[in-house]
């Protein structure tokens, strides 16, 4: 279907697009489409085997870790994937562009996956007769990591760019924007809906050819992109070097770049190699800390120093409150792909008609539930709002602390049941996932849109850079608690119970905080709704 130039009746000319359109959209969007529902089939894929693989005994095919280092090393894994996303975005505005970035991402992505399954080729071709079992798990575990960061360098260039592509294929003003992001995050749904199940099948044979279909996946989305690469011309093209300095700011870039490589296998030379013992727990501990006084010092200099008027200062202030609700929230929803899938792996009864439901499956609940439910939310949002009747931000955020806690407070139930020695039936993470997935459909997309409109005009980006700090940092503390609340030991399993009513009453208590403060807070928003 190609664009004319008269407007249809019913259309604006905002609307009009200037390339080949499918379905009244441009036809780049089905490109981006694929290429985001792949590399979530990739991302999801590999996160509903990573925390059961670290915690797998070496003798099982895994890598012995214990839950408290495991959870560590998951917190870290998730916040990089959110951290690394505000240089990805960076490096695309001044050096590669956005489409070289989602390529380039893409491509790091895949190597990372392929490198985790590397020992696995290794283990079926090489004669292992004269293989320690200590030279094959240092095979797994420095594998392992490399591929670990190389994952969360390529997303961090991927994932903002391939949304902020998105955004160029709309006019500004056009009517139609809202649905195409809706399109490309029912791509994000699909991926990691289908994920999870072909890559925990895949492993219960050897868990390196899970994460080789993950790799697999990514591959798949680069080839449709590559191939399909003509619908997006004219948007995210390379940055353009115009003058000598622009050549010179470009070479500048490069180094820093090669820095931060260099940085990188530092890093992975002293850390990962061995040759200095590590805490993987005090430092996860210590990025969250530094990424939270990182966060409020910066939203303190905007409010103090950024020149903004009193307004602006009262909107920049309802950021730095909400940032806090976000980071807890997430801290729980972010629990589902560690302490709720080590649940389903040790205390849940997993057989169906003689057949044991690999544990990884449950991780596909959630996008299910997203998938049926968010045209419900959708639509409820906009007949409350006919009314005039729609709750406000922070309201729509307190009913998802409640909701979170609410679903932990199932598990509260489920816990007991497991500390009793009996293994718990799936219905209690089934409602634990539903009733979670609510609290992200009254959380997720509304703190998205309520940045954009609180942010000063010159702080847009920054401000929506900010809040995936809180995101980030909500991941950390997922991994955190997941090392004290998976029942690892028997002490740990009676403790269990307990542990799951703490994060009742943390988010039920901050949900109903929210609520006594909502009035002020809307006061602070002034226009924004």
């Amino acid at each position: 279907m190609e664009n004319h130039q008269r407007v249809p009746n019913g259309l604006e000319q905002s609307d009009l697009f200037p390339g080949p359109t499918l379905f009244g959209h441009p036809k780049g969007l089905m490109t981006l489409f694929f290429t985001e529902m792949w590399e979530r089939f990739s991302y999801y894929g590999m996160r509903a085997l990573l925390i059961l693989f670290m915690t797998t005994a070496i003798v099982d095919g895994g890598l012995g870790f214990d839950d408290k280092t495991s959870g560590a090393i998951y917190g870290l894994y998730t916040m990089g994937v959110y951290l690394l996303a505000l240089p990805g975005g960076w490096f695309a505005d001044r050096l590669f562009g956005l489409k070289k970035s989602v390529w380039y991402g893409g491509v790091i992505i895949a190597i990372g996956h392929f490198t985790m399954a590397l020992p696995g080729i290794f283990h079926l071709f090489v004669d292992n007769a004269g293989v320690t079992t200590g030279e094959l798990s240092s095979l797994d575990t420095n594998s392992f990591f490399l591929g670990l960061i190389f994952i969360v360098i390529g997303t961090g260039l991927l994932k903002p760019n391939i949304s902020s592509i998105v955004g160029q294929l709309y006019p500004i003003g056009s009517s139609k924007r809202d649905a195409g992001f809706s399109i490309f995050y029912m791509g994000i749904n699909i991926g990691a809906l289908i994920a999870p199940i072909a890559c925990s099948t895949l492993a219960t044979f050897d868990w390196h050819l899970g994460f080789g279909l993950a790799g697999l996946g990514m591959v798949f989305g680069l080839i449709q992109y590559r191939l399909s690469a003509r619908s997006l011309d004219g948007y995210g093209e390379d940055i353009a070097i115009v003058t000598e300095e622009d050549l010179r700011h470009r070479e500048k870039l490069k180094k820093i770049l090669i820095g931060i490589g260099t940085f990188i296998l530092l890093i992975l030379t002293v850390l990962f190699l061995g040759f200095i013992p590590i805490n993987v727990s005090a430092i996860a501990g210590a990025s969250g800390t530094i990424i939270a006084i990182v966060a409020f010092v910066y939203l303190g200099y905007v409010i103090l120093f950024g020149g903004l008027n009193p307004e602006e200062r009262k909107k920049v202030g309802v950021i730095a409150i909400l940032f806090l609700f976000s980071a807890l929230f997430w801290s729980g929803f972010e629990q589902a792909g560690s302490t709720l899938n080590l649940f389903a792996e040790r205390f849940t009864n997993r057989n169906f008609l003689g057949w044991e439901i690999p544990a990884g499956y449950f991780q596909s609940i959630n996008s299910m539930f997203i998938i049926l439910f968010a045209p419900f939310f959708g639509a409820l949002w906009v007949g409350l709002g006919r009314r005039n009747l729609e709750p406000s931000s922070p309201l729509k955020f307190a009913m998802g602390l409640i909701l979170l806690g609410m679903g932990f407070l199932v598990m509260y139930f489920a816990a007991k049941i497991a500390a009793s020695g009996e293994l718990a039936a799936p219905t209690w993470l089934i409602f634990t996932y539903m009733l979670h997935t609510f609290g992200e459909l009254s959380i997720s997309p509304v703190g998205l849109s309520l940045v954009t409109k609180l942010a000063p005009a010159k702080y847009g980006g920054q401000m929506m850079g900010i809040w995936f700090l809180s995101v980030s940092l909500g991941n950390l503390f997922a991994g955190l608690i997941a090392g004290e609340a998976s029942g690892g030991t028997e002490e740990a399993l009676l403790r269990m119970p307990d542990q799951y009513m703490i994060i009742v009453y943390t988010a039920v208590g901050a949900g109903v905080l929210l609520l006594l403060l909502s009035r002020p807070i809307r006061r602070l928003m002034g226009n924004v709704h």
